[in-house]
């Protein structure tokens, strides 16, 4: 379908393929629309949550501001764009082919780094000392205003978690391209990601002050949604996350399109880089499609997701008890990823005589974690931490010796 958006505007506009545009690679583009979205799912509920009194303003330190620590880092900046920036120029093909290899490269202009650096570091320390100094101290903040730095946590870690999850799923194509498997940006498992960027945004939070059971409900939002646009970029890419062979005809009951059905995945990236039936008359690098057709079982993940997503959103204010939503989430989730992995390529394993895949093992353990974390929970959780008296965006300055009761506006 669409490997890059240069495939997109050559059925909109008419524009050739593999242009300047085929930088931008759809899976890329929609796992940076998966963000955005946990984003303001994050925070309208931790805005939300505040509100009603659920999460108390976080206590943070403020450091002094310091022209010349802000310079220092903003060179380095500078320093990373002027030393790569030739070197995508000069190697602009294989940029466009694959980024990775060529933005994790050493190779670069030193002395165009060494500009930037200088650049971007006078630049930023003028900016600082002409502005009125800040002070050091601690104060108080709306939970919302952290949003950015989680999603931030929760996207490295997640990205990193999926990415070792995807190698020890295929240690045979790691053992023979160890750096080239590392950088690439094919084959995530969102189990790995969720479990690692789970831990991380659990250790953040802790240390910020808020309520651990009441950022699992947020998030719990966020992943069930975010998972959804993630897998949208799957199905457009055509990444290797289909299903098994569908020869099957479809059902007189089956009222959706045939390609629901059964896909072929026309120009997909995977087949791309593995193997694949060459298309007739096609233009383009990405000239290759699965025949027989597959199980599209991105699309039905997609669809999971949506209905997930609105069905907890809409009973959030409903379930009382902080991190119920959370392990309702993972029963659900996991339920429906055992059954879509029953018709899913991927690599099994002959455990009592089972032969499940990783995710559904996975999904099996995390089921029961779900299940089991909501009867302890509906027996003895209670409602956790209620009101707290603090209406939004009235934080009170914590580094302000003010007598009680007295507020700061922000």
């Amino acid at each position: 379908m669409y490997p890059d958006l240069s495939y997109f505007l050559n059925d909109v506009l008419g524009t050739p393929v593999d242009n300047w545009a085929s930088i931008f690679k759809t899976f890329g583009l929609f796992l940076g629309l998966t963000f955005i979205f946990a984003f303001y799912v994050v925070r309208s509920e931790l805005r939300r949550r505040h509100r009603e009194g659920l999460i108390p303003a976080l206590k943070v330190k403020v450091a002094a501001s310091s022209p010349l620590k802000e310079g220092f880092f903003n060179g380095l900046l500078g320093f990373v764009v002027g030393y790569k920036v030739p070197a995508i120029y000069t190697n602009f093909e294989a940029f466009k082919e694959d980024p990775a290899p060529i933005i994790f490269s050493m190779e670069g202009h030193m002395l165009l780094g060494i500009a930037a650096f200088v650049l971007f570091a006078f630049y930023a320390y003028f900016m600082g000392i002409n502005r009125p100094p800040v002070k050091g101290g601690e104060i108080g903040i709306n939970p919302a205003d952290k949003t950015g730095d989680i999603i931030i946590i929760a996207a490295i870690s997640g990205v990193l978690g999926s990415r070792l999850f995807s190698i020890l799923e295929n240690l045979d194509a790691f053992w023979e391209d160890p750096i080239g498997q590392l950088i690439s940006g094919s084959g995530l498992t969102i189990y790995g990601g969720l479990l690692l960027a789970t831990f991380c945004v659990y250790q953040y939070i802790k240390r910020l002050g808020i309520p651990p059971r009441q950022m699992m409900d947020t998030a719990a939002l966020a992943v069930a949604g975010g998972y959804g646009v993630g897998r949208m970029g799957c199905q457009f890419s055509g990444d290797g996350d289909w299903g098994i062979v569908n020869e099957a005809a479809k059902p007189d009951w089956f009222f959706l399109p045939d390609w629901v059905w059964a896909y072929d995945y026309p120009r997909n990236v995977a087949d791309f880089y593995q193997r694949g039936i060459k298309m007739k008359d096609c233009v383009g690098r990405f000239c290759t499609h699965l025949d027989p057709p597959v199980f599209p079982t991105p699309i039905y993940e997609i669809a999971i997701a949506a209905v997930l997503f609105f069905f907890l959103w809409s009973f959030r204010r409903k379930i009382k008890t902080p991190g119920f939503i959370f392990f309702l989430y993972l029963t659900l989730s996991s339920f429906a990823r055992f059954w879509v992995e029953s018709i899913r390529v991927n690599p099994r394993y002959d455990y009592f005589g089972l032969g499940w895949s990783q995710a559904q093992w996975i999904s099996v353990i995390l089921c029961l974690v779900g299940i089991i974390g909501m009867v302890i929970l509906k027996r003895g959780g209670g409602d956790g931490p209620r009101k707290t008296g603090i209406p939004d965006y009235t934080i009170p300055d914590l580094s302000d010796p003010a007598p009680a009761g007295t507020t700061a506006s922000v």
